[in-house]
């Protein structure tokens, strides 16, 4: 298998910690970015091969060339591109702040079209190129009081259907995985929030999110990463966006 340099943000835990590995594993270098320099470090630091940390701030409208720029100088340009980065916040669509909702745009979408477009220009000049965002279930279907989160899902997915649809020919493949609800740090939000708004128990908030998902259970981050490796290996996956939620959402 031919040796690839990939950049993964959001790195540092959950997710994107797990497709780093799963691309380090596979022999590839891997760069890791993040807000989070210290578990960034740690998660660079238990990859089997070549890795680096690059902290930053995705909100950050230079952090973009200031990561890709770290890359080509020590490695070369970046191969595989995979926008795991993201946020969420839960509200009732009237309780939604304008600040919420620039956060979720900046972070969900701005963010990966500014990553991608960066990205672009060496993948087509070089004739290989492996871009795909992390989306969610989301991107699919509206659900209630997360209006500004599905709305930047939604957005991203469009995103990724154009941008591959532009670059078919290039050789460049740009995809979306769309997770449900995952075992990540961020789920352990979302139930914390659960438990402060309803007054249930830590337990009966997971069962509830588990619920959501026919298989009963949470999807696993190694499970995300086997679909993000697929994509990454077959040039014939393009402009799609494939859900990973048990059958909740069926397209």
């Amino acid at each position: 298998m031919t040796t690839r340099n990939c950049l993964v943000t959001g790195a540092g835990r959950g997710i994107g910690r797990a497709i780093a590995q799963r691309l380090s594993e596979s022999g590839n270098r891997v760069a890791l970015t993040a807000r989070s320099a210290g578990e960034l470090a740690e998660a660079a630091t238990q990859l089997p091969g070549p890795a680096l940390d690059l902290p930053a701030d995705l909100a950050d409208p230079q952090a973009p060339n200031r990561v890709f720029d770290a890359v080509e100088r020590d490695w070369g340009p970046v191969e595989v591109l995979v926008l795991n980065a993201g946020t969420a916040t839960s509200a009732p669509l009237t309780a939604t702040t304008d600040e919420d909702w620039e956060r979720a745009l900046q972070i969900n979408l701005t963010a990966p079209f500014r990553f991608l477009r960066r990205a672009v220009p060496p993948m087509v000049e070089r004739g290989f190129g492996r871009i795909v965002v992390i989306a969610s279930m989301a991107a699919k279907r509206g659900d209630p009081y997360v209006s500004a989160y599905t709305a930047s899902k939604h957005g991203v997915l469009g995103l990724v259907r154009s941008a591959a649809a532009e670059l078919a020919r290039t050789g460049v493949t740009v995809n979306a995985v769309c997770p449900g609800f995952v075992d990540t740090p961020m789920t352990e939000r979302t139930i914390d929030n659960i438990t402060a708004k309803t007054g249930r128990s830590a337990q009966q908030a997971r069962s509830a999110l588990e619920g959501k998902q026919p298989i009963g259970r949470l999807i696993s981050p190694d499970e995300v990463a086997d679909v993000v490796e697929l994509c990454v290996r077959n040039a014939a996956i393009n402009g799609q966006g494939i859900t990973v939620d048990g059958g909740a959402v069926q397209s």
